[in-house]
């Protein structure tokens, strides 16, 4: 557990035995709401087996956000960071084994963090790769059409593609779920 973590952030043994310390594990069944939509957040999650997603409330329609996958940490950010609440939803996919740490903890770890140049940039360069993949698929839903969507979750994420439920994918690409048959239909006739 935790292993590539580890290997991002070099600290010392006794730093991250602590660190580790700090994480509670559960065992949660698939649809488990762990935060909802206008809560603060308070907590951050490791995936260690499952998928989760986030979501958020459109008039009635929920709409998913994002995907996290096994060796992911998430939380609701904003909120987390300055207990605003928060704009989405945690909801598990799958059946999931994960670890929760609380703020004060995260806080801590973050101090230390601060304190080494060479873990600050680290810290700062897997923030900023979180940051990149929201650009980019905002940005998709601009250039791009729901069929190259598709194509570009099929090429870059196709774990996401095999394990989540068709209503969440179509929902993550903006569409609904005939459309997102169509365009299924449609690619396999041309690969025929």
């Amino acid at each position: 557990m935790f292993e590539h973590v580890k290997n991002k952030f070099p600290f010392p043994k006794e730093k991250w035995r602590k660190f580790l310390s700090s994480f509670e594990r559960m065992e949660v069944p698939s649809r488990t709401l762990l935060l909802q939509e206008g809560e603060v957040s308070y907590n951050a999650f490791y995936i260690e087996k499952g998928m989760v997603r986030a979501w958020y409330n459109n008039d009635g329609k929920d709409v998913t956000f994002q995907f996290f996958l096994e060796n992911t940490m998430f939380s609701s950010l904003e909120s987390f960071k300055k207990g605003l609440p928060s704009m989405v939803s945690f909801e598990t996919i799958e059946p999931c084994i994960l670890y929760k740490i609380n703020k004060p903890d995260v806080e801590a770890f973050l101090e230390e963090v601060y304190e080494t140049p060479e873990l600050r940039k680290l810290f700062m360069d897997a923030l900023f790769e979180r940051v990149f993949d929201y650009m980019k698929h905002f940005f998709s839903f601009i250039k791009d059409t729901p069929q190259q969507r598709y194509l570009n979750l099929l090429k870059q994420k196709p774990e996401i593609v095999k394990r989540v439920p068709q209503h969440y994918i179509a929902s993550y690409l903006g569409i609904t779920t005939v459309h997102l048959s169509r365009i299924k239909s449609k690619i396999l006739k041309e690969k025929l």
